[in-house]
């Protein structure tokens, strides 16, 4: 079931074409029935006089032959970066940036929640809600990150230890939430805080060099089998726990 979520004016896809025509300020959803009745509304070209029809991302919708969009449209993304993108707006040396692997027919800016370094890959969020952007991003939030990471040579359990209970490096802690053996060179790492090239940095404390970083959750999301450079709409109910229980959930759209 999808669910329509209220996070300040967040519009959540799919959506019923009169609930869309609604938070575009068209009319009430009941009046916005009555318009799509009369055949006023078109979706991609096409009329559309039948309720029930359902508005995806991307599609494009008209009122009188005049294009409309929610006054706030949304935006909630999850990007496999792949190793060689930088997650930034700009690079004076003129890298590839992660933004550009986004849906050509989202006109709004996104921006990514969070990086990941450059020659890492793996699950990146992107959006235009701020809101949502600094509450993941706010320490309190106490999210789960989870990263597949593969070394060149046999990772010794002492470096598993001592990341585990807390090791200092120039001044700055780090600590891992917990850390799995996958075989002699591979681990999987969760971390809570997440601090700047941590990984990295603790690798090459011990003298290891990861072959992989690739981030394959954040919170109650997964990375899944989403090829590389591709992306997908967070669902609703992922936006839902991620936001946590304060945000009202309104109607289910069926």
């Amino acid at each position: 079931m999808n669910l329509k979520t209220e996070m300040g004016d967040s519009t959540v896809f799919p959506i019923r074409l009169q609930v869309y025509l609604a938070h575009a300020g068209i009319a009430s959803r009941r009046a916005s029935e009555e318009l799509i009745r009369a055949g006023r509304v078109t979706v991609n070209g096409l009329s559309v006089s039948v309720l029930g029809t359902k508005v995806q991302e991307g599609d494009i919708v008209c009122f009188d032959g005049k294009k409309v969009l929610p006054e706030k449209l949304f935006h909630y993304l999850v990007l496999n970066k792949p190793p060689g993108f930088l997650c930034s707006s700009y690079d004076p040396q003129g890298r590839p940036l992660a933004l550009e692997l986004l849906p050509k027919t989202i006109t709004e800016r996104l921006y990514n929640i969070g990086r990941l370094d450059y020659f890492s890959s793996g699950l990146v969020f992107f959006t235009n809600d701020g809101d949502f952007a600094a509450k993941l991003s706010h320490p309190s939030s106490n999210i789960e990150k989870e990263y597949l990471v593969e070394s060149t040579v046999p990772i010794p359990d002492t470096a598993v230890e001592d990341f585990l209970s807390g090791i200092t490096i120039e001044g700055v802690r780090y600590k891992a939430l917990r850390v799995i053996r996958i075989e002699r060179k591979s681990l999987r790492i969760v971390l809570i805080e997440g601090k700047n090239r941590e990984i990295r940095k603790v690798f090459s404390y011990f003298h290891l060099h990861p072959a992989l970083i690739r981030r394959i959750r954040i919170g109650n999301v997964v990375l899944g089998d989403l090829p590389e450079g591709k992306t997908r709409p967070l669902s609703a109910e992922e936006i839902i726990v991620l936001y946590g229980h304060r945000k009202k959930v309104r109607e289910p759209v069926i």
